[in-house]
C-alpha cells in the first residue's frame, strides 16, 4: 500500500481544524502588535474546555520564533481555583490577515479567526474552524449594551447561534 495513502488520514486530522467557516472573512490590515495584551471574554459558545469558568481572559504575547504565546485564564467556582491553558499561535498566511492557527497540545491546531475588530482594537469577534466556536472579546471586563447588541446582531446574521451564548461574569458583574 502507498505510504502517502496511509498518512493521508493523519494529515487530514492534523490540518482539518484550521479551516474558515463559510461566510467568515478574517480582518485585513491586521496589526498583531495592537492586538497583543489581555482580552476579557464577554461571551462564548459552550465547550468542555471552558465549561463553568468565569473571569475568563486571554493574554497574547510575541514568541521568539515569530509566533504568539497564548495564556488563557478562568476561574472555576466549583473547584475554587484558577485554571489556565498555555498555547501558541501562528499566522496561517500573511501576518496582516487575522487568520491564525492555535495549539494548546502537541501538533494539533485549530483555527483562530478574528473576523470583526473595531479600529481602536477594543472589541473583537473570533471564530474557530466552524460556527460552533465563537467568542466576543473586549479590552475591558464589560462593554456597553449598544456595542454588545451590534456585535450580537452581526454574529447572528453570520450564522452563529447567539441564543446559546454564555456570558462569563467578571468581578462585580451582574448576570445577563
Amino acid at each position: 500500500m502507498d505510504l502517502r495513502l496511509t498518512l493521508l488520514p493523519l494529515f487530514l486530522l492534523l490540518t482539518g481544524c484550521v479551516g474558515i467557516p463559510t461566510g467568515i472573512e478574517p480582518v485585513r490590515d491586521f496589526n498583531i502588535n495592537r492586538y497583543l495584551g489581555t482580552w476579557y471574554e464577554v461571551a462564548r459558545l459552550d465547550h468542555s474546555f471552558e465549561r463553568g469558568l468565569s473571569k475568563v481572559t486571554a493574554t497574547y504575547t510575541l514568541r521568539k520564533d515569530g509566533g504568539i504565546s497564548v495564556l488563557n485564564l478562568g476561574y472555576s467556582s466549583t473547584d475554587n481555583r484558577w485554571r489556565q491553558a498555555e498555547g501558541k499561535a501562528y499566522f496561517v498566511g500573511k501576518s496582516d490577515t487575522a487568520y491564525l492557527k492555535v495549539s494548546f497540545f502537541g501538533p494539533f491546531y485549530g483555527s483562530y479567526i478574528v473576523f470583526d475588530l473595531d479600529n481602536e482594537y477594543q472589541h473583537a469577534m473570533v471564530s474557530g474552524p466552524n460556527k460552533s466556536y465563537f467568542w466576543i472579546l473586549s479590552r475591558t471586563p464589560e462593554i456597553d449594551k449598544a456595542t454588545l447588541q451590534q456585535l450580537l446582531d452581526k454574529a447572528e446574521q453570520l450564522g452563529f447561534d447567539t441564543d446559546k451564548l454564555i456570558y462569563p461574569l467578571h468581578n462585580g458583574q451582574q448576570s445577563h
